[in-house]
Order: structure tokens, then sequence, then C-alpha cells
């Protein structure tokens, strides 16, 4: 298998067992995304809105780093803790992405890591 491991100090740096992002073909895998300051590795303050911004910054960040934008990802991801937020996060992703968007999922879940209220992941291709 030709796969190459994605990394970049522009994202948090992975917090368990997983790479940044996956490469393999013409395919890249963005593991999940919770809204951590790469810096710092600490959790954005703010609020729910804040926390989506840090998340799309931090996709974006490793979108680039495998040479990519976040228009390449084809299918989107998101995790949300409390459901009455999407809306925000479509508020949100129209700041980070432009038409034809990608598909997307919403799920609900119960908990986060480190506590945030949105994870995200993401599957790009090149063309």
């Amino acid at each position: 298998m030709n796969r190459k491991i994605i990394h970049t100090k522009s994202a948090p740096q992975a917090i368990g067992t997983y790479s940044q992002a996956v490469q393999s073909g013409n395919t890249v895998y963005l593991s999940g995304q919770i809204p951590l300051i790469p810096e710092s590795m600490e959790m954005v303050t703010g609020g729910v809105e804040e926390q989506i911004s840090r998340v799309f910054d931090n996709l974006t960040a490793v979108a680039e780093a495998a040479g990519g934008t976040l228009d390449d990802i084809i299918k989107l991801n998101i995790f949300l803790t409390d459901l009455s937020n999407f809306p925000l996060v479509n508020e949100v992703m129209a700041r980070y992405f432009t038409e034809p968007y990608p598909a997307r999922a919403a799920i609900g879940v119960a908990s986060l890591p480190k506590d945030a209220e949105v994870e995200m992941d993401g599957v790009m291709v090149f063309e």
C-alpha cells in the first residue's frame, strides 16, 4: 500500500494514536479536529461559534499541508454535542467553503474529547 502521512504544526498535534491525515493515492483522509489552538494545545475560548471556526481553521491547516484546500473535501462529518447548533455550523461553514459544497453528515453525540462541542473529519480527493 502506498500511503503518505500528512503532518503540520499549524494544526493541533495528535492527542492519541492517529495521524492528522493520511493520503492514499489521490484521496486524503482527515482525522477528526476539535477546537484546540495548535500553539498551546488548549481549547479555544468563547462559545460554540468560536469552536466551529477553530475546527475549520484546523481542518484548513491539514488540508493545506496535504497540498489542497477545504474545497477539495468531498465528504465532511460533523459531530455536535447539541444539534440545535447546526444552523450556526451552516453559517460559519459558508465563510470557509465555496460551492459546490461537500457531501456531509451531522451527528449528535453525547460527548467529545476535552468537552468540545464540535468535532469534524473529512475526506479530500485530488482530481
